[in-house]
């Protein structure tokens, strides 16, 4: 059995959390003794130039005698940033009249009259 079937048939619950670009999977997994432990992946999609795509993983994996400390943490960093800046997200990208600028050639998305050729209209 490949390292992968067996990650697969070791899960036991999951929960999904879509957000965006953003998709956080929260899968409870089983030690070879039968323990159980935590993996938190974060999965993020790229577009390629071409249109294609692909996803970035991050992945934290976190185990029962840790629960007690990273809980603590988790909630004091998150109440810390609620009480600082409040609960609305600061952002140009989630305002409602944002508008993507480009500042640079690189940047700039072609539109379907720069895919074409040098055509000289007066040639045909």
């Amino acid at each position: 059995m490949s390292e992968k079937e067996l990650l697969e048939k070791e899960e036991i619950f999951s929960k999904v959390l879509r957000a965006g670009r953003r998709t956080y999977f929260f899968d409870v997994r089983a030690t070879k003794a039968g323990d159980y432990y935590l993996t938190i992946t974060e999965s993020k999609k790229f577009t390629n130039d071409d249109g294609s795509f692909h996803y970035k993983k991050h992945k934290i994996y976190l185990y029962k005698e840790d629960f007690t400390a990273f809980t603590e943490i988790l909630s004091e960093m998150t109440q810390y940033i609620v009480n600082e800046k409040g609960e609305e997200v600061i952002s140009e990208r989630h305002q409602k009249d944002f508008k993507r600028e480009y500042n640079t050639e690189e940047t700039t998305p072609k539109t379907d009259i720069e895919s074409f050729t040098d055509v000289n209209f007066e040639d045909i």
